[in-house]
């Protein structure tokens, strides 16, 4: 497991203010990691990081790149090295169909869910094959949309899908570096972005109906996360799909 001997391993986590974000931080920072919560609004962040001694809450818009570059060299100045990103970060975008949606809904999509795990990626590796000892771990979040579309998702599911590749590009370039990049795809975890797909009306199905489907919880993704940044130096989890137990994803629609 890399990381400072002489400090706890520390993790950079994006979109940490609520939802798995949030519950990924605050797992991370019970089990003795060092944590910089990134996030567009303090108050939460603030909330999130609940005054523990090694939590770092840093604002930032991961579509802007001197946010980006900011939210790094913080980490670096606090702790001397980042081990851990957490690209999570991410908005659902328009809902409709290529036809239906307009450009700047499209391009402000793209922006948060890939230019900005991009940008995050990006810093998390110029200062994982700088830092003594090099290397670290990037782990995207993906979803279920990166194997399978809902109805009227077109930009949420392009940019999923575009994640995969982000993953896997960063997987092989990153092999000479120690620097290993596995993505979580996750269906249905409870959230407060979630409430009316378990609640009611129900998510949208492909034959245009609205069914309630089960979730779990977020706690339990989180869980998912905290595997894949234990992993040794020595494996790397590639992909993991994690989703509420019945829901219709395998044979959807």
């Amino acid at each position: 497991m890399i990381g400072n001997q002489n400090g706890p391993r520390v993790a950079v986590v994006t979109g940490a203010g609520s939802g798995i974000g949030r519950a990924v931080a605050r797992l991370m920072l019970a089990e003795g990691y060092a944590v910089a919560l990134a996030g567009r609004r303090e108050q939460q962040l603030l909330e999130a990081a609940a005054g523990h001694p090694q939590a770092l809450a840093v604002p930032c818009d991961v579509t802007r790149p001197d946010d980006v570059e900011r939210l790094f060299e913080a980490t670096r100045v606090r702790w001397g090295r980042v081990d851990v990103l957490f690209n999570n970060a991410g908005s659902f975008g328009p809902a409709g169909g290529v036809d239906e949606i307009s450009l700047p809904d499209w391009e402000a999509t793209v922006a948060v869910n890939l230019t900005g795990s991009m940008l995050c990626a990006a810093a998390a590796v110029r200062l994982m094959k700088t830092q003594d000892p090099g290397g670290g771990c990037i782990i995207n979040n993906g979803s279920i949309a990166a194997h399978s579309p809902r109805p009227q998702r077109v930009a949420y599911t392009v940019t999923k899908h575009a994640i995969t590749g982000l993953t896997k590009s960063i997987e092989l370039d990153g092999r000479g570096f120690g620097i290993t990049c596995g993505q979580i795809d996750i269906g249905n975890t409870a959230t407060e972005i979630m409430d009316n797909i378990g609640t009611g009306p129900g998510a949208l199905q492909a034959d245009g109906s609205r069914r309630v489907e089960p979730t779990f919880p977020v706690e339990e993704a989180a869980r998912a996360v905290l595997l894949m940044a234990s992993m040794p130096p020595s494996a790397t989890v590639g992909s993991l799909v994690v989703t509420a137990a019945g829901m219709p994803f395998i044979g959807r629609g």
